[in-house]
Order: C-alpha cells, then structure tokens, then sequence
C-alpha cells in the first residue's frame, strides 16, 4: 500500500504544485472514518482506494491503479467496493476531487455516473489557487 501511495504522490507532484494536492496523508488512512482497499492481479498489488465518511457524503480518497493493470477491471472493482461500503454504511452521496489533468480518470469517472459539482467539504473554504486545477464530482448511490 505505500508503495502505491508513493507512485501516486510521484505521478501528481509532477503535475500540480504541493497546495493543489489533497491527498490523504498515508497515516491519516487509518482513521475511524476512513476505510481503504487494495486490488491484487495474480497476488500483487495493483490498486488501491478508499472512502472517507462526512457528516452527509461519503468521499472517494487516494484511487490509484498502475499503468500494466489498467483496462483489466481493477479501478471498476474497486469503486464497485467503494461504492458498496458507503450504501452499507448509509450514504447515498459519493463525492471526490480528482486533478483536471487527470482525464482518464476524469473519463473513467465519468462513465461511472459521477457528475460534476461544486466544490463540497474543506474544498469550499480553501483558497482559490488550492483548487484551481481541481475537479468536483458526486454520483447518488
């Protein structure tokens, strides 16, 4: 798992300044709201994401899948588990913040229902320069 999270963090800090990454720090994974999940391919770890429990929304948190294992099913299998926790959990509202140069997930997202909103949670009081190159999406689950 950390070593996703380390791929993850390379891949956006070569795309976006430090104040325009809202990434779970890796201990804050641990949290009581918080539950993550890691996808295996043949026993290695190839994905990873979780889901963070607000007041009123559920927040999709750190998803990741490595290059050799995209297109197999591995970030459909995990939003489907994300997506299952939060319905068992009682949320109704799956919301995240995803980077505006990230398109495949942008398009992945999209063909997941997920829908473009306003920003939501701590990204409403943030500086604009903070989320100026981030995307808000929700889906009703």
């Amino acid at each position: 798992m950390r070593i996703l999270i380390g791929e993850l963090d390379q891949i956006l800090s070569a795309e976006y300044l430090p104040e325009q990454r809202h990434g779970l720090a890796l201990d804050a994974i641990f949290a009581p709201n918080i539950r993550f999940f890691l996808a295996r391919l043949n026993g290695a770890a190839m994905g990873c994401g979780g889901v963070a429990f607000f007041a009123d929304f559920a927040e999709v948190k750190r998803m990741y899948v490595r290059d050799v294992a995209r297109g197999r099913g591995v970030a459909q299998a995990l939003l489907a588990r994300i997506e299952e926790e939060s319905r068992v959990t009682g949320f109704s509202l799956l919301r995240l913040e995803t980077g505006a140069r990230q398109l495949a997930a942008l398009r992945f997202y999209e063909r997941a229902g997920f829908q473009i909103c306003a920003a939501f949670g701590a990204y409403a009081t943030m500086a604009p320069q903070a989320i100026a190159t981030s995307i808000f999406l929700q889906k009703c689950l």
